[in-house]
C-alpha cells in the first residue's frame, strides 16, 4: 500500500477516535437504575480499607460566625484511635486531641489546660448520636461501621443515587449505651454514580428540631489504588452550630505510626 494512502488512513482513524472520546467526554448518558441491595453492595466494595492512616491538612473552623484557621496532622488506628495535632501558621502544635473507642483527651498548649472525659462528651457538646465509629466513617467518607446495614431505599436522578434508611441501630455486641443513644435515626447516602464513593451523607435526629450532620465529600485522588476525598466540609447543625472545611495534602495508608499524647504535670484540668 502506498505509505501517502496509509498516513491519510490513520490519521483518519485518529480523527474518528479523537472525535468520540471528545463526544464520550461531554455527552454523559442516564445513569442506570439499581435497587437499594446493589447499591449498597458497590458502596462497601469501594470503600477505603486501612489499618493505619497518616495525613496533613489544612481546616477551617467556623463557629458562631467567627472564623479561625488551623494546620494539622492526623493519624489514626482503624476501630481503635484517633489522634490529631493542630497547629497555627507559625507551626508551633497549639493543641492536641485524641479520641479512642470511650475516652476523649485534649491538650490546650497555650493555656496549659487539659481535658479528660468519655465519648460521650462529644454526644453532648454536638447535642447528637455520635460514637467513635461515627466519628472515624465521617473522617475518612466511609458509611458507618457496626451498624446494622438496615433497610435502605434507592432513589436517584440525573447525577447521583441516594440511599436514605430510618431507624439504624448498633449491632448488639457494641451497645455500650441506651438503645436510643445508639441509634442513627435518619441517615442519607448520597452515591458517585462512577465511583461508588460518598459524595454527601445526612444523618438527623427526627425527635429534636433542625438538628441534622452533614459531611460532603470532593476532590477524590487515588492514594495506594483507593479513592480518597481530599476536600471535607462538614455542617453540624445543634446546639453549637459548626461548619467545618477540611483540606488534605497528604495522605499515607498502612504505615504505623506513633500516637504520643502526654499530659504535663504542670497543666490545670478542664472540668
Amino acid at each position: 500500500m502506498n505509505s501517502r494512502i496509509l498516513i491519510i488512513i490513520v490519521l483518519g482513524m485518529m480523527t474518528v477516535f479523537s472525535s468520540c472520546k471528545s463526544t464520550r467526554k461531554t455527552i454523559k448518558q442516564p445513569i442506570k437504575e439499581y435497587g437499594a441491595d446493589y447499591l449498597f453492595e458497590k458502596l462497601k466494595e469501594n470503600e477505603l480499607q486501612f489499618e493505619w492512616l497518616s495525613g496533613k491538612f489544612s481546616l477551617d473552623l467556623i463557629i458562631d460566625k467567627k472564623k479561625n484557621s488551623f494546620k494539622g496532622q492526623i493519624r489514626m488506628r482503624r476501630d481503635s484511635a484517633i489522634w490529631v495535632s493542630f497547629s497555627p501558621a507559625l507551626g508551633i502544635e497549639m493543641a492536641r486531641l485524641l479520641i479512642t473507642r470511650d475516652s476523649v483527651f485534649f491538650i490546650n498548649r497555650l493555656s496549659k489546660k487539659y481535658f479528660v472525659g468519655d465519648i460521650e462528651f462529644v454526644t453532648d457538646f454536638l447535642d447528637a448520636n455520635v460514637d467513635y465509629d461515627v466519628i472515624q466513617s465521617l473522617l475518612i467518607g466511609n458509611d458507618l461501621t457496626y451498624y446494622e446495614n438496615g433497610k435502605f431505599r434507592a432513589t436517584y436522578d440525573s447525577k447521583e443515587y441516594h440511599l436514605v434508611t430510618s431507624g439504624r441501630r448498633k449491632l448488639k455486641k457494641y451497645i455500650k449505651t441506651n438503645d436510643d443513644a445508639s441509634r442513627i435515626f435518619i441517615q442519607n447516602i448520597y452515591l458517585n454514580p462512577e465511583t461508588f464513593k460518598i459524595s454527601r451523607m445526612k444523618i438527623k435526629d427526627m425527635t429534636k428540631e433542625d438538628q441534622k450532620l452533614e459531611a460532603s465529600y470532593g476532590q477524590h485522588e487515588l492514594i495506594d489504588g483507593q479513592m480518597f476525598p481530599m476536600h471535607i466540609t462538614y455542617d453540624i447543625s445543634a446546639r453549637n452550630p459548626i461548619k467545618v472545611e477540611m483540606n488534605y495534602s497528604r495522605i499515607i495508608l498502612d504505615v504505623p505510626q506513633a500516637i504520643p499524647f502526654k499530659i504535663s504535670s504542670k497543666y490545670e484540668q478542664m472540668k
